[in-house]
């Protein structure tokens, strides 16, 4: 994939995810243009997005309230624990249908 459709679907995966501030800053666009660089996969991305943002969702309703995520930069531990973990697609389409709210 080119650099300007990778750096804009990361961009865009990044405003759709629960809890972001859904707004780009350059560092955002910086640091998602990086992730092609170094060859980070766009699935890898995106997941990571989705399984920060469901263990956000699945704090005790008694913990106190997060910040809102105001960084791309936010997802990059999780970005690298995704590249390592060893589960199928079918997990993160899990995750994702349950931060999806039914219509």
């Amino acid at each position: 994939m080119e650099q300007r459709e990778y750096v804009r679907r990361v961009l865009e995966a990044y405003c759709a995810t629960p809890g972001t501030v859904g707004l780009v800053r350059r560092a955002d666009r910086i640091f998602a243009i990086r992730l092609h660089d170094r060859g980070v996969p766009l699935s890898a991305v995106e997941n990571a997005m989705i399984l920060a943002a469901a263990r956000r969702s699945a704090r005790p309703a008694d913990a106190p309230p997060l910040g809102t995520i105001r960084s791309l930069a936010y997802f990059a531990p999780v970005i690298e624990e995704v590249q390592q973990l060893k589960v199928g697609p079918e997990y993160f389409r899990h995750l994702r249908n349950k931060l999806t709210p039914v219509r």
